[in-house]
C-alpha cells in the first residue's frame, strides 16, 4: 500500500513537470490542473493548459 502511494505521487510529479515544460506554463498551475483532472487524463491536460497559457 504505502508503495502504491509513492508511485502515485512521483506520476503526480512527472505529470506536473512535463505539462509545464511541453505547454510552457508555471508549475504552479500544471500542479492545480492536475488535482483537477487527474495525471491520467493528458489530453484533457494538454487542452487546458494552452488555454490558460493563451489567457
Amino acid at each position: 500500500m504505502v508503495e502504491e502511494i509513492g508511485k502515485s505521487s512521483d506520476l503526480v510529479v512527472l505529470a506536473v513537470r512535463r505539462l509545464a515544460k511541453e505547454t510552457g506554463i508555471t508549475e504552479a498551475q500544471a500542479a492545480e490542473l492536475v488535482s483537477f483532472l487527474g495525471p491520467h487524463n493528458w489530453p484533457s491536460l494538454l487542452r487546458e493548459a494552452r488555454i490558460l497559457k493563451k489567457s
